[in-house]
């Protein structure tokens, strides 16, 4: 059996810490899953850039997880940026919130499974998994998944 391949974008590093947030023991539980196996973890330069933008303690505690979970990070890439541009141009994602695109666009073009967030105002929506979907497909790439850890983790885990 394959093992999904899943990108945690930033608001996952964020919710580990978050203890009184709503999502915070199944963004937990979602790193487990991925240290006993039942994901393979991935991020990426942006999402480095953005966790070192936090108060010294948190930012090293973010960044502790990549290390301790085995999260494989992606160097920048042109053809995410490219691809993201495609998004901001289309009006899926704000030109402002350019980030959130290259976060959908690196998964896309290093074909993950998944995309996993808890950013709701402009990632984790129907019209963001719907219009991202239709670009991938016709730029050649696969539609890809875009969840919250309430959705994918093990209730029973």
């Amino acid at each position: 059996m394959r093992i999904p391949k899943i990108y945690l974008e930033t608001t996952m590093f964020n919710y580990f810490f978050d203890t009184v947030r709503d999502a915070h023991a199944d963004t937990v539980k979602l790193f487990k899953e991925i240290k006993a196996g039942i994901y393979q973890g991935y991020t990426s330069m942006y999402v480095l850039h953005e966790l070192n933008q936090a108060p010294k303690d948190k930012r090293d505690k973010m960044l502790s997880l990549i290390n301790q979970y085995n999260i494989t990070t992606f160097d920048e890439s042109a053809e995410a940026l490219k691809l993201a541009e495609v998004y901001v141009s289309e009006g899926v994602i704000p030109e402002k919130y350019f980030t959130d695109g290259v976060h959908i666009a690196i998964a896309t073009v290093h074909d993950l499974d998944m995309i996993i967030s808890l950013n709701f105002k402009h990632i984790v929506r129907k019209k963001t998994i719907d219009l991202t979907g239709i670009i991938n497909i016709s730029r050649g790439y696969r539609k890809i998944e875009i969840h919250s850890p309430m959705e994918v983790v093990d209730s029973d885990y």
